[in-house]
């Protein structure tokens, strides 16, 4: 049985955990799943082909962590096995935060552990006022060791040695003050936040958002260098010349919407063409 699903319409992927009897926990198979997923999404991306993907999940919560049987499987692993388990949660964390197009994650309740790791690695963070998140690992004698890089991102060194320690909860109003969430809505008003968002990222240059990603990725890794300067320096000159760019401009100029946000032109203008020289 499928424990997550894909939905690919319009533009916009929807991958969802679905082991809502379980609370939506990882296992081995539901990472495989994912990962299978994202490499997908990663080839579809590139191409254009997907403008937007949703993370979310069936039932009352999020991701309750990690499945409680595959915990005691684990109880038997020795050190190699252990080793090979985490890089396969640690290839899912890479995979969605590295995802060339917009991400969403939408978390309706309970994200603990991990689950906290895939909010982290989305670029926009859409809760219900009922969502609660926790870094429990602690609690029984483990670290959020693979999701920390991304956590940390998200909620600052600081604050994350308070919550990867005391493994206490964040509430949703907390979990938006640190930065964790970026919006949080009455439960009811969840899905329609979802929908409003997409209408925003769709709204933007498939070509410059991806380009913007990973450009934001790059400047990460050494701010105030002379070779981030540089790149930035390419980054806006190729966009400036490109189909999109260029499409962009006239159409501020002309006070029209710009080609990819119609239907009609979607499939031809998802696929930027290469920057002129």
């Amino acid at each position: 049985m499928a424990y997550s699903t894909l939905l690919i319409e319009k533009g916009v992927a929807r991958l969802t955990l679905n082991r809502p009897e379980v609370h939506n926990a990882f296992d081995d198979s539901l990472i495989a799943e994912l990962n299978a997923h994202l490499n997908e999404l990663h080839t579809l991306a590139n191409a254009g082909d997907v403008r937007v993907v949703v993370l979310g999940s069936e039932g009352k919560s999020f991701s309750a962590g990690a499945d409680l049987n595959w915990m005691k499987r684990m109880v038997d692993y020795d050190l190699e096995d252990n080793l090979a388990d985490s890089r396969k949660l640690s290839a899912l964390m890479r995979g969605l935060d590295t995802l060339p197009c917009p991400t969403v994650c939408r978390v309706q309740g309970a994200a603990f552990g991990g689950a906290v790791g895939l909010a982290a690695c989305c670029d926009v963070v859409v809760a219900s006022d009922k969502a609660k998140f926790c870094l429990s690992e602690v609690k029984i004698g483990l670290s959020p060791a693979v999701i920390s890089p991304y956590v940390q991102r998200a909620l600052g060194e600081r604050q994350m040695r308070r919550y990867a320690l005391t493994a206490e909860v964040m509430d949703a109003p907390t979990a938006l003050a640190l930065g964790l969430a970026h919006q949080v809505v009455e439960h009811d008003a969840l899905d329609s936040a979802i929908d409003a968002m997409l209408d925003t990222l769709l709204g933007g240059s498939p070509q410059a958002q991806r380009a913007t990603k990973a450009l934001l990725a790059n400047v990460a890794q050494a701010p105030d260098s002379d070779t981030t300067r540089e790149h930035t320096c390419q980054v806006i000159a190729k966009l400036r010349v490109s189909q999109e760019g260029q499409e962009g401009l006239a159409s501020f100029f002309d006070k029209r919407r710009p080609a990819w946000t119609q239907p009609s032109g979607f499939q031809e203008h998802n696929n930027a063409a290469e920057p002129r020289s």
